[in-house]
């Protein structure tokens, strides 16, 4: 574990604590919550709509940062967007298994409601797995904006501040982007509709 202060490492680029947070170090993991934690709260508590559910999500996600900081690629994502994307996806199951919990039938006839939600599971992990090889094919300014606005919740203006680029730049990064995501998706499937006639 480190000695050094948190402060310390304020001049520390977000990747560059995600790897001392790859060594355990727990300060670094400390500077990235005081980096990003309030935004990691007000996106988790958009998805949830639960003050007290937000913060587990936020506090599964930097578990999941802990554990997992060595497998984080800089390459194919800023630190930032890996991090939000990791509380997106927390919320998202907690979201799932309370209304799991809500709707749970309580005799033993819930098992078709559970092969179709494995199913339904299946399905959405493939979409995803499209959507993030799509993504990786974007030009870095446009895939940094569009992961911004969808995983971590920001809208256009608060982009243009957070990133130090004109609102417009924004606005046609992000245009730009998704024009060609959704051509890159229509063409996948296409494809895929091809292969299975």
């Amino acid at each position: 574990m480190s000695d050094v202060g948190s402060r310390d490492l304020a001049h520390l680029s977000d990747e560059a604590v995600v790897a001392l947070v790859a060594r355990s170090d727990d300060i670094a993991l400390g500077e990235l919550y005081a980096r990003y934690g309030a935004a990691a709260y007000a996106l988790a508590r958009r998805v949830l709509r639960d003050a007290t559910l937000a913060e587990d999500a936020v506090q599964e996600a930097f578990l999941a940062v802990w554990r997992g900081a060595e497998r984080f690629l800089p390459e194919r994502a800023k630190a930032s967007t890996w991090l939000l994307t990791l509380v997106h996806r927390r919320a998202v199951d907690l979201v799932r298994r309370e209304e799991r919990r809500r709707g749970q039938p309580l005799d033993e006839t819930h098992d078709a409601a559970t092969e179709g939600s494995a199913a339904d599971d299946a399905w959405l992990r493939l979409e995803r797995e499209r959507v993030q090889a799509a993504l990786r094919q974007l030009p870095d300014q446009q895939r940094e904006a569009i992961e911004l606005a969808y995983y971590g919740g920001f809208t256009q203006s608060e982009l243009a501040e957070r990133l130090g680029r004109p609102l417009g730049t924004i606005k046609s990064q992000m245009f730009a982007g998704l024009s060609t995501l959704r051509r890159i998706l229509d063409a996948a499937e296409l494809e895929a509709s091809w292969q299975t006639s």
